[in-house]
């Protein structure tokens, strides 16, 4: 049994201060991000409407429900994350607080 609270423990600081960078990092990037493709489709919708480019939006739909499609099937990894369960909550738990944080 005290073999188990080291390994336990180790798994739950690594796993919870791990969480946290990239909970951080992830908040700040997808800030950038969200930015970035506004500032694109303002852009697009400027160029749009002096007739320097025509924009196709029954594609532009499809292609955006395309990708919503094939996000449905991405959690699929998720059986496997349950064997790792304590260092799996105790990212979760940083991650959070590193996205509320960041």
């Amino acid at each position: 049994m005290s073999e188990i609270f080291p390994s336990l423990g180790y798994q739950l600081g690594l796993g919870g201060i791990g969480g946290f960078i990239v909970g951080y990092t992830l908040k700040k990037i997808s800030k950038l991000i969200v930015f970035l493709i506004g500032l694109s489709i303002i852009a697009l919708l400027y160029l749009s409407t002096q007739n320097i480019i025509t924009i196709n939006f029954n594609a532009l739909w499809d292609a955006v429900a395309g990708l919503f499609g094939s996000a449905a099937g991405a959690f699929s990894w998720l059986v496997g994350l349950i064997s790792l369960l304590p260092f799996a909550g105790s990212f979760v738990v940083g991650f959070l607080l590193g996205f509320k944080l960041g």
